[in-house]
């Protein structure tokens, strides 16, 4: 099928402007929240016999922060992106998807499903910037074409991420809910709670991107605001959920805006006097060493991974060390480990979602097995246990099904193992 071509894109004014320094000058939110990000990863360069060359984006019209009257709006006939918020924030949409010669769509639920609004010319997408990011943040989207960041619209924070496509610029925001939910009203299990009050060592919630482990996480230091007299920092890119101080003081700080780096942070926080830290995502190596030395000197250190299972976070880990470090991290790991949580989302009977879960709770036979690489042994006690509130994928979803929120089919559809899940489905274990 033939490419619709690329709309052309106005040249920059012919303003003299001094060079750009490695990191955009950061201008003031009128919000008071950053949406400022770490530098990306250069993108990958190809042929332009192939591919059209990436478009130069709009500059904006006059200086301004993010969320003020700045440069024209929408082409008549398109909303604004605060109408489009609005609209999905009703609806109780997770993702908006934005981009030039495309309808806008909705995810809702797990589904994308067109919106119903005109195709988006490049004047309106222009526009829609301007509503949720400062002209440096514009400026410095235009010179890396790639932009994570985030932004208050009172009602609702969004998570952005723009980037650039064959067909022109395009964005997704995330929703981010105002309120804080509580364990309760997510109807978690009680030993959600027992983990929080585990005054030192490693917790870890994991999953893929989109399966509610910001929401769990944010509900977990929503309780320990309100129970615990603790020093919280946060370090997050972006800062996703924002707690007011209660019972303890929590201190955000944003990659990219208030620190150049996690592992940055997460060295200097040793010194900030903490009781708790929590690390949006623990990516690389250096990360999960200091991690893992704040555990063990006397800190409650929360983190993220990417991965589906308690098992496969425990391997995830000793991937990111040589073959040689790997028995000493092992140890380390068995020392200070508290739970993994590994969290997914299936579609309920009522049409809404629910997660369910492995936890992995770090008792004595759990270190001897993580020290040994028993794995198969750690998840027959995931599956056996009964006191201290350890379970796996496949005892959370048959739970779901005994409650009637979800089918046999999405037990299966949803099961890592589905053959022991129809097995459990049969009364066969």
């Amino acid at each position: 099928m033939t490419q619709a071509p690329r709309p052309p894109v106005p040249p920059p004014p012919k303003a003299p402007r001094p060079p750009a320094p490695p990191a955009p000058p950061k201008a003031p939110r009128t919000d008071g929240v950053s949406g400022e990000v770490a530098v990306p990863t250069a993108p990958q360069t190809v042929s332009q016999q192939t591919v059209p060359s990436a478009p130069q984006l709009a500059q904006p019209v006059a200086t301004g922060a993010a969320g003020s009257p700045r440069g024209s709006g929408p082409t008549p006939g398109n909303p604004t992106l605060k109408e489009i918020v609005i609209r999905a924030n009703e609806e109780g949409i997770s993702d908006i998807h934005i981009g030039v010669n495309e309808e806008p769509r909705f995810r809702k639920r797990g589904d994308i499903s067109p919106t119903g609004y005109p195709v988006t010319d490049l004047n309106t997408f222009m526009s829609w910037l301007r509503e949720c990011m400062s002209d440096d943040e514009i400026e410095y989207f235009q010179q890396n074409l790639d932009f994570d960041g985030a932004f208050d619209f009172g009602f609702v924070r969004v998570r952005i991420s723009a980037f650039d496509t064959l067909r022109g610029p395009s964005m997704v925001l995330r929703l981010i809910a105002a309120k804080i939910l509580t364990m309760e009203q997510l109807n978690l299990p009680e030993v959600f709670k027992k983990i929080c009050h585990y005054h030192k060592g490693l917790m870890l919630i994991t999953g893929p991107t989109g399966s509610g482990k910001s929401t769990t996480l944010a509900a977990m230091i929503d309780y320990m605001n309100k129970a615990f007299a603790y020093h919280i920092i946060t370090i997050e890119d972006p800062v996703e959920f924002v707690h007011e101080s209660k019972k303890a003081l929590i201190k955000h700080r944003e990659v990219g805006r208030h620190t150049l780096k996690f592992f940055n942070a997460l060295k200097g926080a040793l010194r900030q006097d903490p009781d708790m830290m929590l690390v949006g995502e623990i990516r690389d190596k250096e990360t999960m060493q200091i991690a893992l030395k704040a555990a063990s000197t006397g800190h409650l250190v929360a983190g993220t991974l990417h991965t589906n299972s308690a098992i496969k976070t425990l391997t995830r880990i000793l991937d990111m060390f040589s073959a040689e470090e790997q028995q000493s991290i092992k140890v380390s790991i068995s020392e200070t480990l508290v739970a993994i949580i590994a969290q997914l989302l299936c579609k309920t009977t009522d049409g809404k979602r629910a997660a369910f879960h492995d936890i992995l709770i770090n008792t004595d036979v759990i270190k001897e097995y993580i020290v040994k690489d028993q794995y198969e042994e750690i998840n027959q006690i995931m599956l056996k246990d009964t006191y201290e509130g350890m379970t796996t994928m496949n005892k959370s979803l048959y739970i779901l099904y005994q409650e009637g929120r979800i089918t046999e089919e999405t037990c299966l559809e949803m099961s890592p193992y589905p053959n022991e899940m129809g097995q459990m489905l049969r009364g066969r274990v």
